[in-house]
């Protein structure tokens, strides 16, 4: 088992994760983001309110866990399973809001998280490794951040370098 982060470690690295996703935000500029070439016909704003809407999720689940309530509500229909299901989902909720909505919301969202993981005590956000199951993995921040990583930076990086070629 790995060295468990504490909770001022944990939120740090955290914010060290929203301050490099908000400087690849800027890198891009908001006249650029509502441009739907960058993945699978998805904008910047289409994939930003994405991650928000999978945070969203983790932040009801660790509000759950706080209250020690049994379950948590998804922000999307219970009768949606799979993630494409979801994605799509998303993807109809949110394709006609404003950029700004979308940009404020997913600020708003990860205060959130953070205000929710800061209100779990020491001994509470050890124990989440247990409840969620994450074994030989501890609770950081870049896990928060591994979708992001994973999935969606590559092709929001290459499509930035491209736009910038062609500027």
């Amino acid at each position: 088992m790995g060295i468990s982060l504490s909770k001022t470690q944990l939120l740090t690295e955290l914010r060290k994760e929203q301050a490099a996703w908000e400087a690849l935000l800027d890198a891009i500029g908001e006249t650029h983001m509502t441009q739907p070439e960058v993945a699978g016909g998805w904008s910047i704003k289409d994939i930003v309110a994405h991650l928000t809407g999978w945070r969203r999720r983790s932040v009801r689940r660790f509000q759950a866990l706080l209250n020690h309530e049994p379950d948590f509500s998804s922000p999307w229909p219970p009768e949606l399973r799979e993630d494409d299901e979801i994605n799509a989902w998303i993807y109809e909720a949110t394709r006609n809001r404003p950029l700004a909505d979308i940009l404020s919301d997913s600020r708003e969202v990860f205060q959130q998280l953070v205000d929710t993981l800061d209100a779990f005590s020491e001994d509470e956000l050890q124990d989440l490794r247990r409840i969620l199951g994450l074994e030989e993995e501890q609770v950081s921040g870049s896990m928060f951040f591994a979708h992001f990583h994973e999935e969606h930076e590559p092709d929001m990086r290459a499509w930035l370098d491209k736009v910038k070629k062609e500027g």
